[in-house]
Formats: structure tokens, sequence, C-alpha cells
């Protein structure tokens, strides 16, 4: 069966390599004459797949013994309520930077909880275009924490350069551009990504969280709702998502032979100049109305001249083995989700149809 080039922004695409490996491994793990799927997770061969997963987190994210990596289930749509749950103390409040759906959707969930305030938002009738500036943003020096969503997957936008909170520990999630590219962690006293965009398949939640926040962490919570209690039982409170962390872990190892961090950022860097020079240069006929500076290396947003030339090119695209470039059913257009999976090759692939639509039909 051929492989089509997977744009889907999540799930997404998984490195090849990968699910070969996984699939040779299927039936058999490292020899135990079970698969990873049905061997206990306080087995010695999984025990090596979950210490080993962290510790590569560790390394390709740069950080310290300051910082604990916590596999959990539920996404990063749980972590929109266990963030607040568990870092607002009693008479707090938090920060967040409104740049799309989803940090829309996380302070949501912390309004419910404790209190929670908009330090900056671009969202302008329904539409966000754009990352808010340094000086755009209204901060409360004495907030817990302040929350950002650092790639936007719906409106393809992303932030190039952390804010500064004057020592305010920021929070972020990171779900669609995490070790996409290398970033200083020490401003952050927690970060969280749901896998099934840019590390591996659905059904895992990484949270890596500053010790001192953990310090931190309010009493008398549900326990599995406890940051606490997943640190201090390193992850195995209770059944993990075995199977999702054993692919990420192919995936870890992946990028990390592939030169870790730094080279996913170069080829992400060269992906995206490609495909926003093939936009930037149609004379119109692909529009990205983002600022250049605010651009997303990860999920590349555009729009034709009507509708009906989208549901043109969506069709075609699928006909020419590109599935998942229907922008999402909120905003319309066509997306390119182009996380580390999708390679260069692929990219410059789908520029030359692009390239080719816009002759055809311009």
């Amino acid at each position: 069966m051929a492989r089509v080039h997977n744009y889907y922004a999540g799930p997404a695409a998984l490195p090849l390599e990968t699910l070969e490996a996984a699939r040779d491994e299927l039936l058999d793990f490292q020899g135990s004459g079970v698969s990873v799927m049905e061997t206990s997770h306080r087995s010695k061969e999984y025990d090596q797949v979950h210490n080993e997963t962290i510790e590569l987190i560790k390394e390709l994210m740069g950080l310290g013994d300051n910082f604990k990596v916590l596999l959990l289930q539920g996404g990063a749509s749980l972590q929109f309520a266990m963030v607040p749950m568990n870092l607002i103390g009693p008479g707090q409040s938090a920060d967040y930077i409104l740049t799309g759906a989803w940090s829309q959707s996380a302070i949501k969930e912390a309004k419910i909880i404790a209190n929670a305030r908009v330090a900056a938002t671009t969202e302008k009738d329904g539409v966000f275009r754009s990352i808010p500036k340094q000086s755009d943003l209204e901060l409360d020096p004495n907030a817990a924490y302040c929350h950002l969503t650092s790639n936007n997957t719906i409106f393809g936008t992303q932030y190039r350069q952390f804010p500064d909170t004057n020592g305010v520990p920021l929070v972020a999630d990171m779900s669609s551009d995490i070790l996409s590219r290398e970033f200083d962690p020490a401003p952050f006293g927690l970060i969280y990504a749901g896998a099934q965009k840019n590390l591996g398949p659905a059904g895992l939640a990484i949270v890596v969280i500053r010790n001192d926040m953990l310090e931190k962490v309010n009493k008398g919570l549900p326990t599995f709702l406890s940051y606490t209690t997943h640190a201090d039982k390193n992850s195995l409170f209770n059944t993990p998502p075995c199977f999702t962390i054993y692919m990420t872990n192919k995936v870890l190892n992946w990028i990390k032979k592939r030169g870790g961090v730094e080279a996913m950022e170069a080829e992400n860097i060269a992906k995206g100049k490609l495909i926003y020079g093939a936009i930037d240069g149609s004379n119109g006929f692909y529009r990205n109305n983002i600022p250049h500076k605010d651009r997303s290396l990860m999920n590349v947003v555009f729009r034709l001249t009507s509708e009906q030339l989208e549901k043109k090119f969506v069709a075609e695209a699928l006909e020419a083995s590109f599935v998942g470039v229907k922008g999402h059913r909120s905003v319309g257009g066509i997306r390119v989700s182009m996380y580390n999976a999708n390679g260069l090759d692929s990219i410059k692939d789908v520029v030359d149809f692009m390239n080719d639509f816009a002759a055809k039909n311009g």
C-alpha cells in the first residue's frame, strides 16, 4: 500500500520508521514473547520504556534536575483544569494570554475552578491573526502563573519569542510545537502537551513541572488530579497508556537520532520558507493574513480566492495523495500541518502541487 502525505492537525503523521519498528515488535517486544500492549506496566520490559521516555524528554528539552516529567492521560484538555486546580492558591489569580481557541478553552476551565483574568487577547470578530506584543500585556505581578498557548493549530500563529513576565512563572500548552524548536525552559513553571501532534498517538499528555511549582501544589485535591500523586509515583499511580508511551519513546529516539531538537528546528524553518514562499509568491492566488513574525511553522493556513476553488483544491489534493488539508471547520480555508514527521521532501511535493494548481486555476 502506498503511503500518502498526511497533513492532519492531530492525530497527525508519525515517522515511518517508528511505525515499522512498532510493527516488527507488535507480537514480540524485545524477545519477551508478548506485545508491549499486553505486558504489565510493572514489568521490567515496560519499566525500561517508561523511564527511558522520561529521560529522553528531559534530554531533548534540555531540562535540569529541577524539573520532573509526568506521563498522564486526559490530553491537554484535562490539563486545562488540572493546572488551575493545582497551582492557583487561596486568594490568588492567574493570567491568561488568549491567542486562539485552545487558550480560550483553557481560561474557561480555569474560571470554573479559581480566579483567572485575561492579560491580553488578539481576538477580533472571532478571529485570532497575531501574537500579542510585549507592550500589549497587562500582567499581574502577583499572579500564580501566566498561561499561554505556544502554537495555534486553527489560526496558524506561533510564539517566536516568549513574553517576559518579570518572574511570574510561565505555564504553556505546547501540544502542537513541542520539540519542534529550541527554547530556554527556565522561565516555565509548567509545560504540558498532548502527544498526538508532534510526539506520538493520542492518549498521552506530557507534563513538565518545575520542582518549586510542585511544592506549591494545593492540598486536598482528588488523588488522581494532584500533580504530587503522579510525581511521587513516577507516573505509575494507575495503569498508564503503555502503548502510547511506547510509541512516543520511538518518536523521541527518532528525533535524537536525527540530531535532536536543533536539527528539527532547522528543517522546520526550511519547510516554512518553502511553503510561505509559495503563498507569498502566488500574486494573491493564495492568501495568508498572519504577520510574518507570528506565522506558525507547524500549521500553515491560507485561503484561495473563493470557497469553490478551495473545495477544488482539497479534492485535487486528495487525488494527488495529500490528505488532511481542509482547514478547521470553524474557519474554513486550507491548512497544511507540517509537524516534525512531515519532512522537507513532503513539503517540497505539496509546494509543487500548489504551484501547479495555481498555474492551472489562476
